[in-house]
């Protein structure tokens, strides 16, 4: 009961300063988070539900929107909700990870006090503490433009969410225990869409009229293709970003990514296939869904459509092509290609590497040899408070030395406002997928074999997407440039959640000197305290 008071007066006290100050729309939400009961691949298992619903509730919201979520943890075990694409603009207080945010105890409450600030697209939220994804408790995000924002395409008649991914039947405990053990994951057993099997999921389309599709992998280990039976997609979208409109029959969607495609209903009325399979695995994973003609009384039939498998150069090409839309606005009106990121000299270069080391006796992965492992306080709050012995600045090296790995709560150091290129080189035999939390960047370059100075000559100066997750081919590396322009404590993370969880993840820590609301928000009010923190104080109301 004083929890739920507690969010009642915050919530009154955030809409009374809303109506005094004319500030930006505000959405409330309350979210109950619980276990249940699914049957995705036919077999009984415990799920995370929020308000019953696996998937969860969306997300639909306007540019600048101010987002209030109250989230009630009913498990039996501490929980933490994360938003995949959103910055948090001066705000990594809310980012709730662990190395920003406390766990919600069981049976209390948090509520994230979250802005769409500047951005637009199509984005998810999920479970970012041990291995709670593989229980479900994920959902979409939709940031709409703002009315008189210009946006790229007529207004489809339809706005769908895809949430794909691989699924396993296991509990996220028994996966979690299998990784605790020092042992890789087995593989999948299926593919879901929208917490559905094999043409459990129906989407609904009119004859003639266009729809937009906004597909996330949502997954743990597993890069997918997408693909629809008999019609194109028109890509014009990914993670923010406007793009060309190029149009393609099959679109690979690495994990933790989100594209936004619209597709008319343009064939003979009749049911077809969406189809969604694994990339680079054997075997290959297949699911599908119903693409349903609301005049159609003819059930899907036929083979299955083929898609790409084990082909990186398919998927290589298909990258290169996706571009920036030049004359598109983004958030504002002001047209994307107004910010000329390629005339910008970069300050610094950081080079990653991953590698999959074996540290006393156990399955670990690393980044520059440094594998992480949490601290006993969340590094924000650490930092925050200025305790020592939680972490040390510099203890990941900004370029790989490919000696042993080793365990450290790895947090690297970097100036508020610069301009930096990043290097994500990767000589295992798997494809990466990166992610920053906090940030779009510019994937200016990827190709295989190892990255040097000279590689700087095939980059793309001009028109490449900014995005939050990029992958990285097997051999091969990937460049991007990043203003840092968001001050807090970032994960910088593989979104293989397997490598994750085992350490191939870190903190960067963009910080800035003046102690002022202009770079940073103050510690929230509510911010939960744990670890070295108890016994310390937020700050009045």
């Amino acid at each position: 009961m004083r929890s739920l008071c507690s969010a009642i007066v915050a919530c009154v006290l955030v809409l009374l300063r809303h109506c005094v100050n004319g500030e930006d729309p505000y959405r409330f939400y309350t979210w109950r988070v619980t276990y249940g009961t699914i049957y995705p691949l036919g077999v009984k298992q415990q799920a995370i539900l929020i308000n019953g619903q696996f998937p969860g509730p969306q997300i639909d919201c306007v540019t600048n929107d101010n987002l209030i979520i109250s989230v009630y943890n009913y498990l039996s075990e501490p929980f933490l909700m994360s938003w995949n694409g959103l910055q948090h603009r001066r705000n990594s207080w809310q980012d709730g990870v662990y190395g920003t945010n406390c766990p919600i105890p069981p049976g209390k409450n948090f509520t994230y006090m979250l802005q769409a600030k500047d951005q637009i697209g199509s984005f998810f939220y999920y479970p970012s503490l041990g291995f709670h994804k593989a229980a479900g408790a994920f959902g979409g995000i939709k940031i709409y433009s703002r009315p008189r924002i210009p946006v790229p395409f007529p207004f489809p008649a339809g706005d769908h969410t895809v949430l794909a991914g691989d699924w396993f039947k296991r509990s996220h405990r028994e996966l979690k225990l299998i990784l605790d053990s020092g042992h890789n994951l087995p593989l999948p057993d299926g593919l879901l869409i929208n917490g559905r099997g094999w043409n459990g999921y129906t989407f609904a389309v009119d004859q003639g009229k266009t729809y937009r599709f906004r597909i996330s992998n949502v997954g743990l280990t597993s890069s997918i293709n997408f693909r629809i039976q008999g019609h194109t997609m028109k890509l014009v979208e990914t993670e923010g970003s406007h793009t060309l409109q190029n149009t393609y029959t099959a679109l690979d969607v690495h994990l933790g990514q989100s594209y936004s495609v619209l597709v008319t209903a343009d064939q003979p009325s009749k049911d077809y296939y969406i189809v969604v399979s694994s990339r680079f695995t054997s075997p290959v994973l297949t699911t599908t869904a119903v693409l349903h003609y609301r005049n159609s009384y003819t059930k899907v039939s036929g083979p299955i459509p083929g898609g790409p498998t084990t082909q990186v150069d398919w998927s290589l090409n298909q990258a290169r092509s996706i571009r920036w839309n030049l004359t598109a606005s983004g958030p504002r009106p002001n047209p994307q290609g107004s910010y000329h990121y390629g005339m910008i000299k970069t300050a610094r270069t950081i080079v990653l590497a991953n590698s999959a080391p074996w540290i006393n006796g156990k399955q670990r992965y690393a980044v520059n040899s440094v594998s992480f492992v949490p601290g006993d306080t969340p590094l924000k709050l650490a930092d925050y408070f200025k305790m020592g012995g939680v972490f040390n600045l510099g203890s990941i090296p900004d370029k790989p030395s490919y000696g042993n790995g080793y365990l450290a709560t790895s947090v690297m150091a970097a100036d508020f406002r610069s301009f930096i290129e990043i290097v994500f080189q990767n000589w295992e035999d798997t494809v990466q997928s990166w992610h920053i939390d906090g940030y779009s960047f510019f994937v200016v370059g990827m190709d295989g074999g190892q990255w040097t100075p000279g590689s700087r000559s095939r980059y793309n100066l001009r028109d490449t997407v900014a995005r939050s997750t990029t992958q990285v081919y097997p051999k091969s590396w990937t460049a991007i440039y990043i203003a840092l322009d968001n001050v807090g404590m970032w994960n910088i993370r593989s979104e293989n959640w397997a490598r994750q969880y085992l350490g191939q993840q870190f903190y960067l820590r963009v910080y800035s000197p003046s102690n002022s609301w202009r770079d940073e928000y103050p510690i929230p009010k509510n911010a939960l305290l744990c670890g070295r923190a108890l016994g310390h104080h937020t700050r009045p109301l």
